[in-house]
């Protein structure tokens, strides 16, 4: 088992309890019982989340769907394993779906790890959709500080000359100033 799915399988089992459906959805190789799994109807989230997992890192493209919802959840963790599997999937799709995600002025409390997996995609809707969200995020005052920070490094990772004017702004803000002068050197080198 792979430690991503170990994670995953840990932290559900607490919200399966002792049902047989989490120790048989652990269990099968079944892909379209898995799949039957998202579309049911009443099935609970953590066997959704099981079943839209094991598709997405197997390459199902079935999955894409209920892993972007799971993408934006408020559950921190849910993201990252959506995160995991949306990486393994290989899906054309999650660049655009994860940019959407990220520049949803209404859910930018959920946007870090869809800011997060915009960076390490690499695609070419990363940089306009990490500047988007870092502009809107500079405001003083403005809560989500995590999610700029996110924009930040993500922005110095990407190397993108397009950036400068945008990080060079974020250098005097308290929280996100270091890592701004980091992603400006980086610009430099590239």
């Amino acid at each position: 088992m792979d430690e991503e799915l170990r994670s995953l399988t840990d932290r559900l089992a607490d919200e399966a309890g002792e049902s047989a459906a989490y120790r048989r959805l652990l269990a099968t190789d079944d892909d379209e019982e898995l799949a039957r799994v998202l579309v049911e109807r009443e099935r609970p989230l953590w066997a959704r989340e099981i079943a839209a997992f094991r598709l997405g890192c197997g390459g199902d493209r079935r999955a894409f769907e209920a892993l972007v919802l799971l993408l934006n959840h408020r559950d921190p963790e849910r993201c990252v394993s959506a995160a995991h599997a949306l990486m393994r999937l290989g899906d054309p799709r999650t660049p655009r779906a994860a940019a959407a995600l990220a520049t949803n002025n209404l859910r930018t409390a959920y946007a870090l790890h869809p800011v997060r997996l915009l960076t390490v995609l690499r695609a070419p809707e990363s940089v306009p959709a990490l500047m988007s969200t870092l502009e809107r995020l500079l405001a003083p005052g403005d809560p989500h500080w995590r999610v700029a920070l996110a924009c930040v490094e993500g922005l110095g990772q990407l190397g993108d000359e397009q950036a400068r004017p945008l990080l060079e702004a974020a250098l005097p803000h308290p929280r996100l100033g270091g890592a701004a002068r980091d992603a400006l050197s980086r610009l430099r080198e590239a």
